[in-house]
């Protein structure tokens, strides 16, 4: 017996000499040095005591970083089995040969395909049962940390192929051209593009666009002939305005470029003709404040989409270039109820992407007869979307559907005869995996001021909801609504037992333009009372278990998240917060900061004394308390140029700084990527691993 319990001494002892040995090997917990900055506006002074992390690339940023990184890689040691085994699953269920549906580009047919073993994708040219790879990203990405391949885009005669590229991570996007007759890189380079290039008619000119080398702006539009120097470039249009930013396209018809300056509240279209690229933009309809419009040609004149004296828009008719909106005759009017979000013209079909009761619909109007018709969809809550429509004679249309419980499938729709069939259907490489083990259906919390707010919630059938732990995601700004889409990762949660929710909050267009304007400027409130409203309610109403409610958002809302977990911090379990903007008032003073001038019509100018003080109000780093907060998980990528590392760097310095709890505070940053995290698919997953770790970690599920 004694010897028995010495032994039973002589193990507690050794486990406690490893422990102590563990925990002397661990990083600390990271402190940040505090250098008092004041900031003076309106006569109102902030101080920020890490106002310094924004010098980039000094000893004092790189060394805090890494304290950070390893202090983040400590906690998730432990959990390294949940995240191999969360990636494992990935593995089974998702085919690492996955392909794409076939898409017809300059009358050639591609798909895109994944290997395993392979980070990046491959581009493969079909024809018949036949296909031969046409472009490489892992060959391309060779040597690099970092690659995304942006856009590509043949001549139209397909005899040039030209590549927009980006090996760091900044969205500054290097374009290279590809002779297909021998696979050979002409000399021409196109240096620190957007991204996005437009061909002209002659095979030979190629307009692309540049940004302001400071606020990262899209501004100037450059036309470039293949075997020129590309630092002679012509200039051939400039956007002044702050406000406002520029892309290109080219018409379905392919007879017209056009360049589209804009702002979130108003636009202008410059047109050049595409067989003439030389000449000179000109203006299609004047800028006006609040107009915004887009424009479908047709061989018989323009339909013009337009929200003049439309606030869900309406569409036009102009057989001419008109010189102004009243020289536009009513095609089909505003809806009060019926937001009309795009059009496409094809020569004898309207298509029509339209949002009623927060469900997209399409809709297609025959030009010769004015008959209609729409493609219906059965389940409650779905996203559909066109597909890529190429051929302006084409009698059938591309497009995709899926759901929360339903993977993505291409259909054609024939509009001749009026249906659709499977052009390709996505598979899930688990043979277990069915559809019809999984439940969605949308539901409608009560704001404080009565507005009715939809959520769609998925969960695998048999959950026992009332007792289930719940993820609720959100975004809701800049009109941009989270689409209801499929997700393969996500199954790892439902299978263990969570509810997965969106929360289709006041900012988005679930609802119409003015499901919008209710969530911006000096409303911006309502995006965060109605998040909270909508995690109130699946708890009370036992949709989810009240104490077990994660929250996630990323870039805009990871500001969400950060003014949710200052204004309910009891209502989180955990917060994951992804690039998040938390810095929102000083960022928006400084117009040296990239998009800052651009951001002003989403939130307002502070230099506005009114929008000063509103900002105050809700600005997630400023409002950080002593008080206790939920467990919280923090990324970003040291190269975003869409929301500055240094954001979310502050934000989690302050945070431990005045916390007064022990739960995780976890910040993460990754240095060799930008906006959307790390490139390639082992890095997207792995992301996604972790973040799932921290969520069921905190809910006591270990495998």
């Amino acid at each position: 017996m004694k010897k028995r319990n010495t032994l039973r001494f002589d193990l507690l002892m050794c486990l406690l000499i490893i422990s102590n040995f563990i925990s002397a090997q661990m990083n600390p917990k990271p402190k940040a040095t505090k250098i008092p900055h004041t900031l003076t506006t309106h006569n109102h002074q902030r101080v920020d005591n890490y106002f310094w992390m924004r010098d980039r690339d000094s000893k004092e940023v790189l060394d805090y970083l890494a304290a950070e990184n390893n202090f983040s890689k400590d906690y998730f040691a432990p959990l390294s089995p949940l995240v191999d085994s969360l990636m494992l699953e990935f593995d089974h269920r998702i085919n690492p040969n996955e392909i794409s549906a076939p898409f017809i580009l300059n009358k050639k047919t591609y798909q895109v395909k994944n290997k395993a073993g392979l980070d990046y994708q491959q581009i493969f040219e079909v024809k018949g049962v036949f296909s031969h790879l046409f472009f490489d990203e892992n060959q391309r990405a060779q040597g690099h940390s970092f690659y995304e391949l942006s856009d590509w885009a043949p001549s139209p005669d397909n005899s040039i192929l030209a590549v927009c590229e980006d090996f760091v991570g900044r969205r500054k996007y290097d374009v290279h051209f590809r002779e297909e007759k021998n696979g050979n890189y002409l000399k021409d380079v196109i240096k620190g593009t957007s991204g996005h290039i437009v061909w002209g008619n002659d095979n030979k000119t190629i307009f692309y666009i540049k940004k302001d080398p400071t606020t990262l702006r899209e501004y100037q539009v450059y036309r470039h002939v293949l075997g020129t120097d590309s630092k002679k470039d012509v200039l051939i249009y400039e956007e002044l305005d702050d406000k406002f930013s520029v892309d290109i396209e080219k018409s379905l018809t392919q007879k017209f470029i056009f360049i589209n300056t804009y702002s979130s509240t108003c636009n202008e279209v410059l047109y050049i003709d595409a067989s003439a690229p030389e000449t000179k933009p000109t203006v299609f309809i004047n800028r006006s404040e609040g107009h915004l419009y887009e424009i479908g040609d047709h061989l018989e004149g323009f339909y013009i989409l337009s929200n003049s004296n439309a606030p869900n828009k309406r569409v036009l008719f102009a057989s001419q270039i008109p010189h102004h909106i009243s020289d536009c005759k009513e095609y089909i009017p505003n809806h009060s109820e019926v937001m009309i979000e795009s059009i496409t013209v094809f020569n004898n079909q309207i298509v029509l992407e339209q949002r009623e009761n927060g469900l997209l619909k399409l809709k297609i109007k025959t030009i010769s007869t004015g008959a209609e018709s729409y493609i219906d969809f059965k389940e409650e809550t779905y996203y559909v979307g066109l597909g890529l429509n190429d051929d302006y004679n084409a009698d059938f249309l591309f497009y995709s559907y899926n759901s929360l419980t339903t993977p993505s499938s291409i259909f054609q729709y024939n509009f001749n005869a009026g249906n659709s069939k499977i052009w390709y259907q996505k598979q899930l490489l688990d043979p277990l995996f069915s559809s019809d083990h999984y439940e969605s259906k949308r539901i409608w919390a009560q704001a404080n001021d009565g507005t009715k707010i939809p959520i769609s919630i998925v969960f695998k059938k048999g959950t026992d909801l009332s007792t289930a732990p719940c993820l609720l995601y959100g975004y809701g700004s800049y009109g941009y609504t989270y689409p209801d889409v499929f997700s393969a990762t996500r199954l790892s949660l439902l299978d263990r037992g969570f509810v997965y929710a969106i929360a289709h909050i006041r900012g988005s267009k679930y609802m119409g333009e003015a499901w919008y304007e209710n969530g911006k400027f000096l409303k911006k409130i309502n995006t965060f009372t109605d998040f909270i409203n909508a995690a109130e309610y699946m708890g009370q109403m036992g949709y989810c278990d009240q104490d077990k409610i994660f929250a996630q958002g990323g870039s805009a809302g990871g500001l969400l998240m950060g003014a949710i977990s200052n204004m309910a911090p009891y209502l989180w379990k955990g917060i994951v917060s992804q690039v998040p903007f938390v810095d929102v008032l000083t960022t928006m003073l400084d117009e040296s900061i990239p998009l800052t001038s651009v951001e002003w019509e989403e939130w307002g100018n502070p230099n506005n004394p009114d929008f000063y003080t509103y900002l105050l109000h809700y600005s997630p780093y400023d409002n950080i308390k002593k008080m206790p907060y939920p467990a919280m998980y923090i990324t970003t990528g040291y190269h975003d140029s869409q929301v500055q590392y240094w954001e979310p760097m502050k934000y989690v310095a302050k945070l431990r700084e005045l916390k007064t709890d022990d739960q995780p505070l976890i910040f993460e940053c990754n240095m060799e990527a930008g906006h959307g995290g790390g490139s390639g698919r082992t890095s997207e997953r792995l992301e996604i691993a972790k973040v799932y770790a921290f969520i069921l970690d905190l809910e006591g599920i270990t495998q």
